[in-house]
């Protein structure tokens, strides 16, 4: 029996896509807004949520609302006629649905990961979640584990932002959450191959999403 993907796996599956577009920003333009990197901080902090929605909601904005970057993405990336039209982003989503999988199957790492994520939360809630200190404590959570695999996603962008220390750091913490939400997304039920075969499904569920719908 084939079952359709559901609401959370729609939302996390906007995380994922969100992060990759955040990256391609950005690695082009050298900044992105400290709001959207906080709400991708958070979701990568929050190991243990009640619902993916609640990943990727505040005390202010819904998921919605904070993903409204990853929604538009979907929506484009899923239509034919924006086909191709964000290489590097959909690039960086199908490095991360890869990178999730090997992660996925290794224990150790995990635990690793885990552990370096549960310090970096006690720090965030010293300073702030997109606090230096914090982004620079994920960056390297990040380089001991998920760069330590075989397999690396190379971002493209301008030279001269991504040899910046903090705006590499900041690559790592997004690629990082983008990762997590791929893993909350694979728990969930998702599978690659609903890309292809529920489309229809994933947008419907984002449009009532949008719309502030059940």
């Amino acid at each position: 029996m084939i079952i359709k993907p559901t609401r959370d796996q729609a939302i996390a599956l906007a995380g994922v896509f969100q992060a990759c577009q955040l990256v391609d920003n950005l690695a082009q333009t050298g900044s992105i807004p400290s709001a959207l990197l906080s709400i991708e901080i958070n979701s990568l902090l929050e190991q243990s949520p009640e619902s993916a929605e609640a990943v990727f909601s505040d005390g202010e904005h819904n998921a919605a609302k904070n993903l409204e970057i990853g929604i538009e993405t979907i929506q484009q990336l899923f239509r034919d006629k924006y086909k191709n039209r964000r290489p590097d982003t959909l690039r960086y989503i199908i490095g991360v649905m890869h990178l999730q999988r090997k992660v996925s199957k290794n224990p150790a790492l995990l635990e690793h990961i885990g552990k370096g994520i549960e310090r970096a939360k006690a720090q965030a809630e010293h300073f702030t979640p997109s606090h230096e200190n914090v982004i620079a404590n994920i960056a390297d959570v990040y380089q001991n584990t998920i760069s330590t695999q075989r397999f690396r996603i190379q971002v493209s962008g301008q030279a001269n932002h991504l040899q910046q220390t903090s705006v590499a750091n900041r690559v790592r913490c997004l690629l990082f959450a983008a990762i997590r939400a791929a893993i909350l997304w694979q728990q969930l039920g998702g599978r690659r191959w609903h890309f292809f075969v529920f489309r229809g499904d994933i947008l419907r569920h984002l449009e009532a999403l949008q719309q502030g719908k059940r």
